[in-house]
């Protein structure tokens, strides 16, 4: 089994669009373009913010240490 020539992807080509037609094939092109196109942006997108979401805020940091004074621990409710 050698290399296909180009008269068996012609051959292939003809059949995948008797199968499914012209319009469909242009469909899922587009389809597929636009998915490509948007998990470019997501990879940009999560990049960008991976170093932010790694360090929180000095307010953040505030904030957390005021709920913790405040927290009740429910388990410790129930026990006793």
């Amino acid at each position: 089994m050698g290399s296909f020539s180009i008269w068996h992807w012609l051959i292939v080509l003809l059949i995948v669009v008797m199968v499914f037609g012209t319009k469909k094939l242009k469909n899922m092109g587009s389809d597929l373009g636009g998915a490509v196109k948007g998990f470019k942006d997501g990879m940009k997108d999560g990049s960008a913010d991976a170093p932010s979401a790694t360090t929180p805020a000095p307010s953040q940091v505030a904030n957390s240490t005021a709920a913790d004074k405040t927290t009740i621990d429910v388990e410790a409710k129930h026990k006793s």
